[in-house]
């Protein structure tokens, strides 16, 4: 008990006092990219920034790489405007020119223009093939990291909300190899699963096996949980910032055209890594000694140890490898998205959804359940805005509990 409040107490400090820390180090920002898949970046775009009055703050212009900064004076509410008249021929706006931005104190606040190049613009049909293409890149991105998490599941017990920050983890850490360090991307991400599966062996003997052994429950180590996730996410926010930052050698890429969708060099390899990994992963489980151990722990951990099983050694393989496929799930997902100080903890929802739509403790019911989150997520917005396209992951999961509780490939279970 005296672990437990220790651990929420310094979490909910760190999170009363982080803010102030990031302002101490960062001045309050708003920054942006402007590029497409047929176009690239976008240079030369006027990018103004007013008050709510009307007062000007500052105007400038993108970059080679499509990217605009503007130093604000302080936190609080902005007005930034696109001429959309300077973009380049062939592409629009799909949406309003204008955007109100509400910045937090010591935050870099990202401010997304929605533009159009024409190369969605072959029908319907050509839009749900380029759509279904970024969801299956989605989805696998998101099973990579929920495999770890329903696996952790599936032999502990334990619901684990600070899985998400595991994901942030690979992504700082390999963006600091790479643009701080100079190191190749596939050499930094290697780094990175080594860093990742290293901090879930750290959270599995320093932290978890020692509420087990006290017999903490599962209800209280949720709790602790989501106490190291606030942790963690702001310790992020300290050390890396507010900024949204791409890795080196791969901003403002170009699309190559596939006939009936797009797709970046760094996209593809990113679809062509995850199968791999996913499909090894698999293997691992069917015919490794390890993987039956693991599968053995997590359909009955005390039969599992009286048949000579070494339990602890199994759930520590499992905490490291979850780690390891977390951190190369947000070395991916930064290729695409960017390195962001929270950008596990977004994916979060998705993760949980995924593994809860598949089966709870099953790995391969986590590959199937984030694969269909993913498609159905990117799907969404052809009837849907795409700023609320998270919301129709979650919806869907809903429909499916009510009718087929256990998920996907989960078994049914008898209660009482």
């Amino acid at each position: 008990m005296v672990r437990l409040l220790l651990v929420l107490l310094f979490a909910a400090g760190l999170s009363a006092v982080a803010p102030g820390v990031a302002s101490a180090q960062s001045e309050e920002q708003l920054l942006g990219t402007l590029q497409t898949s047929l176009s690239g970046p976008i240079e030369g775009v006027e990018i103004v920034v007013t008050t709510p009055d009307g007062d000007e703050v500052e105007t400038v212009e993108t970059d080679e790489n499509g990217r605009w900064t503007v130093e604000l004076p302080g936190p609080g509410q902005y007005v930034v405007t696109l001429d959309a008249e300077q973009l380049p021929e062939g592409v629009g706006l799909s949406g309003a020119d204008t955007r109100t931005i509400t910045v937090d104190e010591g935050r870099r606040q990202g401010v997304l223009f929605s533009l159009t190049d024409g190369s969605r613009g072959g029908g319907g049909g050509v839009r749900a093939i380029q759509l279904f293409v970024d969801g299956l890149r989605f989805g696998l991105l998101i099973a990579m990291a929920a495999v770890g998490l329903s696996l952790i599941f599936g032999t502990t017990g334990l619901t684990n909300f600070a899985h998400g920050e595991l994901v942030t983890a690979g992504a700082l850490v390999a963006w600091f190899v790479n643009v701080g360090g100079g190191v190749p991307l596939v050499a930094a991400a290697v780094i990175a699963m080594i860093v990742g599966a290293g901090i879930g062996a750290l959270n599995e003997v320093g932290l978890w096996r020692p509420l087990r052994r006290r017999g903490t429950g599962l209800i209280a180590a949720l709790v602790v949980s989501i106490g190291l996730s606030l942790l963690l996410r702001y310790l992020f926010q300290i050390i890396y910032g507010g900024a949204s930052e791409a890795y080196a050698d791969f901003r403002g890429q170009r699309a190559v055209d596939y006939g009936l969708f797009r797709m970046t060099n760094a996209d593809l390899a990113s679809i062509v890594i995850s199968l791999g990994v996913l499909l090894l992963v698999a293997v691992m489980l069917q015919r490794t000694k390890i993987g039956k151990a693991m599968r053995a722990v997590a359909d009955n951990r005390d039969l599992a140890a009286s048949s000579g099983i070494n339990v602890n050694q199994v759930i520590l393989f499992v905490w490291m490898m979850g780690g390891a496929l977390a951190a190369l799930g947000g070395v991916l997902l930064g290729l695409s998205d960017e390195v962001q100080w929270d950008m596990g903890f977004r994916l979060l929802l998705l993760m949980f959804a995924g593994v809860t739509l598949g089966g709870l403790g099953t790995a391969y019911g986590a590959l199937v359940g984030s694969i269909v989150v993913g498609v159905f997520v990117q799907m969404s917005t052809l009837v849907i805005p795409n700023d609320v396209k998270y919301v129709g992951g979650l919806l869907l999961l809903i429909v499916i509990l009510i009718i087929r509780p256990q998920g996907i490939l989960g078994s049914r279970a008898r209660v009482g």
